[in-house]
Parts: C-alpha cells; sequence; structure tokens
C-alpha cells in the first residue's frame, strides 16, 4: 500500500522527534507530532552507537504515529555534520535546441554537478577511501545561461547553461548506521539530508540568502554551521562539540546522573531560582541557578569560541547576524558569549524559533522550539528535490547511489571506487638493453581488456542501472615486461679451439652482464649493458683457459738487503715472440717459454745511459765515456750489469761518479789496445800533446798517434 503521508525522522543525539505531513500542492499541512528521549546516551556527537537502543526509540515514535496516521514505511532523515567533507563543483550543458527550459532540465543540471562532485570526491588524493562516503545534501550556488547568472533557469531560453553547487558528503558509517537504525525499526529510507541544509531551507529563505548570515544548529553532540552570502548558500561546517559538554560540566560539577544533570540545564532560567537535585550518593541539594551558571561559565565560552572559530574559518570575515536553532541554542549565556566570540553586537545573535515556516501550515504552539526547526526542514524537504537512494551491488558489495534518473554503470564503478583506466589492461613496460654498446629496445606485450556484466550480461559504460542490478567487473590484465635471454637478441660466436702447451683447449665467449659474468640463457633487465665476444687477444685466451699468467719470483741479497724480482711468463704464438696484447685466432698455438735469467742490472735497476755519459771524438769517431762508474760483485766476485744473476745470489754494488774523465777512461771507453810493433805513441788532446791523467770534456778531440803513423805521414 502506497505512504499517503510524509514523513520525517530527526534523529538527535538527546532526542528523537517524528513529524508526519500530508503533502498538499503548496503546502504540507502538519498532521501529527511525537517526541521520545534515549533513555541511554545511546548516540554521541551525531553518531549511532547503540544501535538497538536507537531503534527501540524509532519503532517506538513511528508506532505511536501510525496510530494517528495509518501505516508509515518510507521516512526522510538527515545527518549531523559530524566528518563532513563539502565539494563545490561546477556542471554545464548544451541547451540550445531545448526551447524553453523545464524544472527537469534545471533537475538534470543539478545532479550532473552532484556527479562532478562525487568523481572529485572519488579522485582525491587527501581522502582515504573516498568510495566510503554519502552524498547527504547539496546547495545550489548559483545558476547562469550564457554566462548571465540567474536565480532559476525554468522558462528561460538559451545556448549553454551552467551551475555550481556544494554538494557534502559523509563518510558511509555514519549513514550505514542510520540506515541499520531505521530497518530496524521497519522503515525505509526515502531522502536523506544533511541537518544545516533542512534548518537553512526553512529559517532563510532565496530572499534573504544575500545578507552574510550564519545559521548555527546547537544539538546535544554537535553543532553545524551554514553560512549564506551574496544570494547563496557559500559553505557548510560542524563543531563536535555542543549542548552534552555543558550537561556533563554539570554532572561532574555535582556528581549526578547524566539524565539529572540535563534536566538542571533545563531549569536553568533565573540567577535567583533554586533548582532541587539529587546526586549519585542520594543526597538531595537546593542550589542557586546562579551559582550552577557560575560553574558551567567557562564551558559556555568554550562552545561560543569553537563556533566562532567555525564561522570565520568559512566566512573570512564577520558575519552580519547569526541564528540559532536546536535544543542547545538554549544554553544559557551562549548568545551573548558567541556575539562576543565574533566582535558583534550581542542584538545581532539570537536564539529563531519556527513560529512561520514557507510550505508548512498548521504548526502548532507547542511545535515553536528552537530544538523543531530542524525537524520541520526534514519534512519540507520530504516533499521536494531531496536526494534518493538507488540499490545496487558491484562485485558483491552492496552500494547506494543517488537517483540522480540516468544512471549507468560507469557511476556505480565511479561509487565502488574502481578506476575506469583499469578495465583497460595496461601494455607491458617495455626495456632498454646495450649490447656490445649497441643499444636494443625491446616493447612490452599488450594487455587484455576487462569485461563489464550486469545481472550476467554484458553491457558498456552507459548502460542504465536500476534499482536491484548486480554489477560485475573483471578488470583487464596488463601487459608483459619482457625478459630475454641474450641468444634471443644476438647470435653468440662459436668457441675457438687453440692448442697452449701442447694441449687442445676449447675457448668459449666471454659474457658479462653489468660486469658480472653471465651465460646465454640469464633474462635481461631494464638498462642491462651486456658484453658477449670472442677472446680476441693472448690475455684474454690465457684468462678463458683459466691459466693466470703467474710471474717466476728470485730472491737475491742486494748490499745485504733481501731483494726480490719477479720474471712474468714469456710466450710465442705459431713459434713468434708474443706480448699478452698479441692477436689470437682459430687453432693457433700458443706456447710457453722459459724466460731467461735477469742481468745483474735488471735485478739492481741499473742501465748505462747516454745521458750518463759525455761524448768526445777518438781517432775521428764519437765515444761514450760514463761519468758513473760501476763496481760490482756477486757472490765475491767481479761482474757487470750484463752478468746473469742467478737466484739467491749476493750483490753487492757501488757507484762512483767522475763527471770529468781522464784520458785513460777514454782509452778504457774506446777500448784501445796498442801494437808493440807499433813503437812509441803520442796522445793528443784538441792537437796537443797530453797525459794519460789528463781530464777531458764533452766535445774533446783525441787522437792516439804511434811512431810508425809518423813516419808514414812524414
Amino acid at each position: 500500500m502506497k505512504q499517503q503521508h510524509l514523513f520525517a525522522l530527526d534523529i538527535g543525539t538527546r532526542s528523537v522527534v517524528g513529524l508526519v505531513g500530508t503533502p498538499g500542492e503548496l503546502q504540507i499541512e502538519l498532521v501529527a507530532f511525537e517526541r521520545q528521549e534515549h533513555h541511554t546516551r545511546a548516540m554521541l556527537d551525531g553518531q549511532i552507537h547503540d544501535v538497538t537502543e536507537v531503534a527501540g526509540i524509532l519503532k517506538a515514535v513511528k508506532e505511536r504515529l501510525e496510530k494517528k496516521t495509518g501505516p508509515l514505511h518510507k521516512v526522510a532523515v538527515a545527518a549531523a555534520g559530524r566528518a563532513l567533507h563539502t565539494i563545490s563543483a561546477t556542471a554545464d550543458m548544451d541547451v540550445y535546441n531545448r526551447g524553453i527550459l523545464t524544472p527537469n532540465d534545471e533537475r538534470a543540471l543539478e545532479l550532473t554537478a552532484i556527479q562532478a562532485a562525487q568523481q572529485q570526491l572519488a579522485t582525491s588524493a587527501n581522502i582515504l577511501h573516498p568510495a566510503n562516503y554519502y552524498c547527504v545534501g547539496y546547495s545550489v550556488v548559483h545558476f547562469a545561461l550564457d554566462d548571465i547568472q540567474l536565480k532559476s533557469l525554468v522558462g528561460q531560453r538559451g545556448k549553454t547553461a551552467a551551475i555550481e553547487v556544494i554538494a557534502t558528503f559523509l563518510p558511509r558509517q555514519v549513514i550505514d548506521s542510520l540506515q541499520s537504525a531505521l530497518s530496524a525499526a521497519g522503515l525505509e529510507m526515502d531522502t536523506l539530508t544533511l541537518e544545516p541544509i533542512a534548518a537553512i531551507n526553512v529559517l532563510i529563505p532565496p530572499t534573504m540568502r544575500h545578507l552574510n548570515l550564519v545559521l548555527v544548529d546547537v544539538g546535544a553532540g554537535t553543532s553545524d554551521v551554514a553560512i549564506t552570502r551574496d544570494g547563496t548558500v557559500i559553505g557548510f561546517g560542524m563543531v563536535p562539540y555542543a549542548g552534552d559538554e555543558i550537561t556533563e560540566a554539570i554532572s561532574q560539577r555535582y556528581v549526578l546522573d547524566f539524565n539529572v544533570a540535563e534536566t538542571v540545564k533545563r531549569q536553568l532560567c533565573g540567577k535567583n531560582k533554586k533548582i532541587s537535585f539529587t546526586d549519585v550518593l542520594g543526597m538531595t541539594h537546593k542550589v542557586a541557578s546562579s551559582e550552577i551558571l557560575d560553574g558551567i561559565r567557562m564551558q559556555v565560552a568554550e562552545l561560543a569560541q569553537l563556533i566562532a572559530s567555525q564561522v570565520l574559518a568559512l566566512n573570512t570575515s564577520t558575519p552580519q547576524a547569526v541564528l540559532l536553532v536546536g535544543g542547545g541554542a538554549l544554553t544559557p549565556m551562549l548568545p551573548e558569549a558567541l556575539a562576543q566570540a565574533l566582535d558583534i553586537p550581542a542584538g545581532r545573535v539570537g536564539i529563531r524559533r519556527p513560529d512561520t515556516i514557507e510550505g508548512i501550515k498548521n504548526i502548532p504552539a507547542s511545535l515553536c522550539t528552537p530544538d523543531l526547526v530542524t525537524p520541520l526542514g526534514i519534512l519540507n524537504l520530504a516533499g521536494g528535490r531531496t536526494l534518493n537512494f538507488v540499490n545496487v551491488e558491484v562485485n558483491a558489495q552492496p552500494l547506494r547511489l543517488f537517483n540522480i534518473g540516468n544512471l549507468t554503470v560507469a557511476d556505480s564503478l565511479l561509487a565502488a571506487g574502481i578506476d575506469v583506466r583499469t578495465l583497460h589492461g595496461r601494455p607491458g613496460m617495455g626495456i632498454t638493453v646495450t649490447v656490445n654498446g649497441e643499444t636494443h629496445f625491446l616493447p612490452g606485450s599488450l594487455g587484455q581488456p576487462g569485461t563489464l556484466h550486469t545481472n550476467g550480461q554484458p553491457v558498456k559504460f552507459d548502460h542504465p542501472l536500476a534499482d536491484g542490478d548486480q554489477v560485475t567487473v573483471t578488470k583487464g590484465s596488463s601487459g608483459i615486461t619482457p625478459a630475454p635471454a641474450l641468444s634471443e637478441l644476438i647470435s653468440v660466436p662459436d668457441p675457438i679451439t687453440v692448442l697452449i702447451n701442447d694441449t687442445l683447449i676449447e675457448i668459449a665467449p666471454i659474457i658479462t652482464i653489468n660486469g658480472q659474468h653471465a651465460d646465454t640463457g640469464q633474462p635481461l633487465a631494464d638498462r642491462d649493458t651486456v658484453i658477449c665476444r670472442l677472446p680476441s687477444i693472448l690475455g684474454d685466451v690465457l684468462l678463458s683457459a683459466g691459466i693466470q699468467p703467474q710471474p717466476v719470483v728470485s730472491h737475491y741479497t742486494v748490499n745485504n738487503a733481501e731483494r726480490a724480482y719477479s720474471i712474468y711468463p714469456v710466450y710465442t704464438v705459431n713459434n713468434e715472440p708474443a706480448t699478452l696484447a698479441s692477436l689470437i685466432k682459430n687453432n693457433d698455438m700458443i706456447t710457453t717459454v722459459k724466460p731467461q735469467l735477469p742481468t745483474i742490472g735488471d735485478v739492481l735497476g741499473l742501465e748505462q745511459r747516454c745521458d750518463d755519459s759525455i761524448t768526445v771524438l777518438f781517432n775521428g769517431s764519437p765515444c761514450h765515456i760514463p761519468v758513473h762508474r760501476f763496481t760490482i760483485t756477486m757472490n765475491d766476485k767481479p761482474a757487470t750489469l750484463d752478468t746473469p744473476a742467478q737466484p739467491g745470489s749476493k750483490l753487492a754494488h757501488h757507484v762512483i761518479s767522475q763527471w770529468s774523465p781522464l784520458i785513460s777512461d777514454v782509452l778504457l771507453a774506446a777500448d784501445y789496445k796498442p801494437l808493440l810493433s807499433a813503437g812509441p805513441v803520442t796522445i793528443l788532446l784538441n792537437g796537443r800533446s797530453t797525459e794519460y791523467t789528463a781530464a777531458v770534456n764533452e766535445g774533446d778531440r783525441i787522437e792516439v798517434v804511434t811512431a810508425r803513423n809518423a813516419n808514414t805521414a812524414g
């Protein structure tokens, strides 16, 4: 049976208020009203903590109303602004061919903007698990038609219509607990809004929104804030501090049960009045209200300061006036404290009662209290354009989507927090490797697309959704990043064979990856540097054959000090002398040659160099005369620099420097041996006769003249 009435519930921290009205052409006629307080603190700060307790209260209120109105199944509710996220969003659409715009056109534009806000939330990097948030209301900032701002689009004609909205979102935990309590009470949530939206809807109509006004709904657990300016609602906020904190202060001060403290708080009206109460010890007290007020003055000031801070954060300046509603608005001293905190005249902060509300008639005097503003606002919105829901499942996850009239599969994916891009399957990452200095790029494989099904049938993103639909999403699989083996990239050269010291050895290619030895089957990764080549020089061939050229070390005693001398092996390639850098080819013959003994000059590190001598002309030929004279012995016997040094020998050497050699040194250097038959000799130095002990210098001319030579010349 279709419900004939509009049913609204205000589920507050302290009490539940139920209103039933009959919708008319222009107004809602109020026909029934019930209120019941929670028996325990089943709700804190606007959040349901004891679903069973709250559901019992809801059921009791519902049953009492049904005795007056008949069956009630669907209900309009509102949520407090705890953990509220507010998002500003815009949308536009081409209306050139629509003719005169209708309310449906305006509604479609509003809902498009709400979807845009949902998408902003779903892609936000600042909110964890954005899919766990519900939109609980929205407010139109302004419409525009061809860049001209309007209050409404209905009846207008133009090319492009636009809208800006403020959409508000709450965690699904808040909404789900509310839904659970309603379900337990036999009720179905029909519409949902935000408490400050409901309150502002009835107290601040569009004709007043050009003023910078603040509406504060002070409840028991939260103080919700809404602000108007420049013809629209500019923001919503919430303070998790309200009337319960004042009650708690009284309870702590006088050791009272919380419910008793709440009763005491409600009796605070005159400073000279005496209030009686009984504490938890059973003792009865009679205390002047002025004393109790003095005890809560600090908490009231703190509440006012927190509300003022939220107002200034949203408004960025001092507002023109503040309207207080909700049961907590009656908190003593609050209007004065809030005016002081905002630095505005005390007369600009007032408590508002729903004496007259546009859209609702027959409001009895008993309901004209500040705490009935929000319930009446919820009832008023129940017959208007408030959001309702469509229940669907995405991969077996239940979702409640807002019935925007043209819901699609894409909307359900967005609400479930599924990134549509993951359905396409991304290609695998390509890799770049360098082989022997040549760069190779290997692309990844293509990804596989995912699938979309609704109720078991394949669909596309724009497929429309209906209540109860089951959407199944299979994400696409990404492509594979290649990991090829070296043998897949290049042709690995065949081994070569060489004969080393009469042993036939196979020399495999040298393969390294990033400087580390590898084989042809090792998979390659991005940015790998690969070397793959045959050994081409003797040193590499020997290393590949496992032969590390090791020196032969001989030990000597030089001038009574121990000294070691190393001789590296000598090699021939095809019987030709070779070095470690000699080129090698297939079938070459490599032989290790026994090295010769080093000379004494090698061991001592001495050699006769030209720059350690002077040059003279001896009998017309250049002759080099050492300026250093070496005295060398091996095992105490005279030796020269060219004498082979036997391992284990005892060597001694001394050097005598003679920078001006004598004629006798010249004759020794020239290995001059006179003939006895030649007769007496005459030595000429630069043409003059001289002695054997005469010193010679660089460039001097020395001649040896014998008697025979002289006679022949004569």
